[in-house]
């Protein structure tokens, strides 16, 4: 029973130390284009980068998912930097999302209404996995992008000696684990059993996004 315990600690301590370097990594150069943005909000690059996609064409339009509700419009176009005009357009403010499940069902209900199949999720890089695993289990068919936003106080070595971002880190760890259970188990109930002359599946087709 020691020996299990102990092992089960290993594991999570070396799971965290994965999650940690993946996180605090820059992200490497992309080009993504989508139907649509989704921003979940949290500090303000993200929706500057969000809005920045948006206005060289990588997508119809975006939303703003989990806006406070004391935030205007006026603000929001000012952190975007969006011109007004571009953001009457073609940006749509959702104030229903208090926590990252919110923000998944107020993503896929925008998504259903505008009939988009794909769409660039725009977080931060330590909120990333999470989201794109809540994201997935509220809408499996749908084609998910990870853009990344690391926060800028986070190092991409040594972060351990920064305690905030320790904590940062833990904690989000802790949260994404259940997460992820969950859409593992999801997915395994709703597996196809394949007959042994089935054709291997097309790995560049499925909308699911790998979480690391």
């Amino acid at each position: 029973m020691i020996l299990g315990a102990g092992a089960v600690t290993a594991l999570l301590v070396l799971g965290f130390f994965l999650f940690a370097s993946i996180v605090t990594r820059e992200p490497a150069d992309a080009n993504p284009h989508a139907d649509g943005i989704v921003v979940l909000t949290g500090e303000g690059r993200r929706i500057a980068e969000g809005a920045r996609l948006l206005d060289e064409g990588r997508a119809q339009r975006m939303l703003i998912s989990g806006v406070f509700h004391k935030t205007g419009k006026k603000e929001l176009i000012e952190i975007s930097g969006l011109p007004a005009d571009k953001f009457d357009c073609c940006v749509d403010i959702g104030y229903a999302a208090l926590d990252t499940v919110g923000n998944a069902s107020e993503t896929r209900n925008w998504a259903q209404s505008r009939g988009y199949d794909s769409l660039i999720v725009v977080t931060a890089s330590y909120h990333m996995p999470r989201s794109l695993a809540e994201l997935s289990l509220a809408m499996p068919a749908t084609a998910l992008i990870p853009h990344p936003v690391v926060p800028t106080n986070f190092a991409p070595s040594r972060w351990w000696l920064n305690p905030s971002v320790t904590r940062t880190l833990v904690s989000e760890y802790f949260k994404f684990l259940p997460t992820v259970a969950h859409l593992a188990i999801t997915r395994l109930l709703h597996a196809r059993p394949q007959s042994s002359v089935a054709e291997a599946p097309d790995e560049s087709r499925s909308p699911m996004p790998k979480i690391f």
